[in-house]
């Protein structure tokens, strides 16, 4: 090869490089917009990244993420999830019922992808499990259903006692109605009462605390909640004070000294909805997508909190547990 064609070829190519290189950066990274009413201390959400490196998506180089917590404050999910339609994301991963609502109401064309929603189909957010429809898809929790089993387990935790308290958030109207009814069906068994106690704000769980310490309450069932997992400390905090057996749905709490927890693993469900994620990115319209139920829960005891509240488990609930701290 002469060497004039030789250069000529050399230069070719790195014209060709340069062009290919200018074309990629001018390629528009696609953003991803998180809407949560948990706030951003709360680690499940890194499910969603881990899922998407996975599948070669890297922050910085081919993905940005923009994320909008609302600490608890459900009022302000609307306003959040408006802000990240104006900044045009190309998908919003919704945290729960809440939040997959207030995105839906936002936006009749972004898709949506929701994580943990209790019953997508009774709350309207799909026309159907296998045939979403519209631009929500996602992963449903089955949380409600979960309420049976946590009382359940709490019962032959303490078989003993008979009068439960259940702290649930009257603020968080969709998702906590479900968890109640189903808490409430499960409470019709012979030696199962159930009492609730309302929260809507942290000011408000001491006085809760308190009414359950007059009421005689012995056993306690927090109703799964971004509101009370943002203020997982406080609640563990005051459920030990009162010397209270208490069931959980969110692994958090055992880990801070709560008794026991069992629910959805919630990381899990940010994981599989990087997958959605990763489909819609590519062109699968949400509607074709079918929402997925949640297959993995996870069962915590603390046998430290057991042993400080005086507690003996009872083997046949400890050998079912997925996990025990001690």
């Amino acid at each position: 090869m002469r060497r004039r064609d030789f250069m000529s070829l050399v230069g070719g190519a790195a014209t060709f490089s340069l062009f290919t290189r200018a074309i990629a950066q001018q390629r528009p990274v696609p953003v991803v917009g998180v809407l949560s009413p948990e706030s951003a201390a709360v680690p499940d959400v890194k499910g969603l990244r881990e899922g998407l490196q996975e599948l070669g998506y890297f922050e910085g180089r081919n993905i940005r993420y923009e994320y909008r917590w609302s600490d608890g404050n459900f009022e302000k999910l609307d306003d959040l999830a408006a802000e990240l339609v104006r900044l045009k994301v190309d998908v919003i991963v919704a945290y729960v019922t809440k939040a997959s609502l207030a995105a839906r109401k936002a936006s009749a064309t972004i898709p949506i992808v929701m994580v943990g929603t209790g019953d997508p189909v009774g709350v309207g957010l799909v026309a159907s499990l296998g045939h979403p429809g519209g631009n929500v898809t996602g992963t449903s929790s089955m949380g409600a259903v979960v309420s049976s089993k946590q009382l359940g387990l709490l019962k032959d935790t303490v078989p003993d006692v008979s009068l439960f308290a259940g702290l649930w958030n009257p603020a968080n109207i969709a998702f906590q109605t479900l968890q109640v009814k189903e808490a409430k069906d499960a409470a019709r068994a012979p030696g199962v009462e159930l009492q609730l106690y309302e929260a809507k704000a942290p000011n408000e769980f001491a006085a809760a605390f308190s009414a359950m310490e007059r009421d005689g309450i012995r056993a306690l069932l927090v109703l799964l909640d971004p509101l009370f997992l943002n203020n997982f400390r406080a609640l563990v905090e005051l459920s030990l004070k009162g010397r209270l057996v208490t069931m959980t749905g969110h692994r958090t709490f055992a880990e801070a000294g709560g008794l026991m927890a069992y629910g959805t693993n919630f990381f899990d469900q940010y994981r599989r909805a990087a997958v959605y994620v990763d489909k819609i990115l590519k062109g699968i319209k949400p509607a074709d997508l079918p929402v997925e139920q949640a297959t993995r829960f996870e069962f915590v005891i603390n046998l430290k909190t057991a042993k400080m509240l005086g507690l003996a488990i009872p083997p046949g609930v400890l050998a079912i547990a997925d996990e025990v701290i001690e």
